[in-house]
């Protein structure tokens, strides 16, 4: 399994939702190359044929009709009701259902609610009226150092939908694709896709028919779920705008800085490539930078002392989940800073050493984190990124924002 991807319902209610979930039923083709997410708004109609949900009739008994998703590895997911009550694994998902106007929904996250819900709180704090109630949210896995989920709590928590990839679920110690069948079968459906984010291999058996979406894709496709296809349309035309400020207006290829993105722990350094497939840099990607790390064979396990990092000695460093997460990269910089050799670092010499977005990103934070990242690595094109110590997204001067906060914020509040 890749580890870097850990990241009450009525009876009737429940039964009204019946998943279609064998496995890519309809054919769904795997290893679909996953492109640039400058191209995710273009790509929308191509993804319309194999995504996007339609009406499904039930018989002439009189029933209201229902409404069919698709998304691998699921397959096809029929709806007669909008989820009330769903079980959320990560962040992608909270922050859509957030954005799609359901966060009331999310009855839980994989970890601590309030390590990830303070990153969604750094940002939602920008946009007035939104905001993400993790008190009461169940956490999912205990964190004591396997990657596991306790059957008995998906059944107690008794979701009508689990926004969960099941194919990551299958890789859990204690779980294999019966189980998931049989959560499918006794619970509710799953409608999920972890994979995307770094286009690892999932487990077997769902492996070979695995398909591999954009960021946009997937939260189009929970739009659809929550039956909320104008707000979907309307967040990707911000985000398309926004991809169009920045992109329009980037320096030649030859001015712009190499860029490392890492994790610092234990005096070692932990590379991310930033072309890497997947959706775990696209807050990166669009700004068209020169990767410190694409000569080399960075895998998971990759690190680098000080002395290797020296060597490579990229123009600035990005360390990812910086937002009021996991890492104080304020505190980071001072031990690079005070560090014999790190001191000598050309990011840290000339003050560029950033706290980035998470990979674990969804619609909302990709905004907040694409502005972010052009600003950190064109300051004269975009405006300085302010000091940042920790705490809520820093404010911009309405003037140099890249999109509009109070677009975004009456789209997720209906206002």
């Amino acid at each position: 399994m890749d580890q870097d991807l850990t990241d009450r319902a009525t009876p009737t209610r429940r039964a009204c939702l019946k998943g279609g979930g064998a496995l890519l039923a309809g054919g769904l083709l795997a290893g679909c190359a996953g492109q640039n997410d400058a191209e995710s708004s273009t790509d929308a109609t191509e993804t319309a044929a194999t995504t996007a949900a339609t009406d499904a009739e039930t018989a002439a008994d009189g029933d209201a009709a229902g409404y069919t998703v698709s998304m691998s590895p699921a397959g096809d997911v029929t709806f007669e009701s909008v989820p009330e009550d769903v079980m959320v694994y990560n962040l992608v998902y909270a922050d859509a259902a957030v954005a799609f106007g359901h966060g009331d929904a999310v009855n839980s996250l994989g970890f601590d609610s309030d390590a990830g819900g303070r990153t969604l709180d750094a940002y939602y704090e920008r946009l007035d009226g939104v905001s993400f109630d993790r008190s009461d949210l169940a956490q999912l896995n205990s964190g004591s150092g396997s990657v596991n989920i306790d059957k008995e709590l998906v059944y107690e928590l008794d979701s009508d939908l689990h926004l969960v990839d099941p194919a990551l679920v299958a890789s859990f110690d204690g779980w294999d694709q019966s189980d998931v069948e049989e959560i499918r079968e006794q619970v509710a459906p799953w409608f999920g896709n972890a994979y995307s984010r770094t286009h690892a291999r999932p487990p077997e058996p769902y492996a070979d028919d695995y398909q591999y979406y954009t960021l946009w894709e997937i939260v189009e496709n929970v739009g659809q779920v929550f039956r909320e296809e104008d707000r979907y349309a309307a967040l990707e035309s911000v985000h398309s705008d926004l991809l169009d400020t920045i992109q329009s207006d980037l320096p030649p290829e030859s001015e712009r800085p190499s860029v490392g993105v890492v994790i610092y722990m234990d005096e070692a350094f932990y590379p991310t490539k930033i072309d890497a497939p997947g959706f775990a840099t696209s807050h990166i990607r669009p700004l068209g930078v020169t990767d410190a790390f694409a000569a080399g064979d960075v895998t998971f396990e990759t690190s680098y002392d000080f002395e290797a990092m020296l060597e490579i000695d990229p123009d600035v460093l990005l360390h990812s989940y910086g937002i009021d997460s996991y890492y104080d990269v304020a505190s980071i910089r001072e031990t690079l800073e005070n560090h014999p050799v790190g001191g000598e670092l050309s990011a840290v010499r000339n003050d560029r050493v950033y706290p980035s977005g998470t990979p674990v990103q969804g619609p909302i934070m990709n905004l907040f984190q694409l502005e972010m990242t052009a600003k950190q690595l064109y300051p004269d094109r975009f405006g300085a990124w302010p000091a940042y110590d920790g705490g809520a997204y820093p404010e911009i001067p309405e003037g140099e924002r890249l999109f509009d906060r109070e677009r975004v914020a009456g789209i997720v509040t209906g206002d």
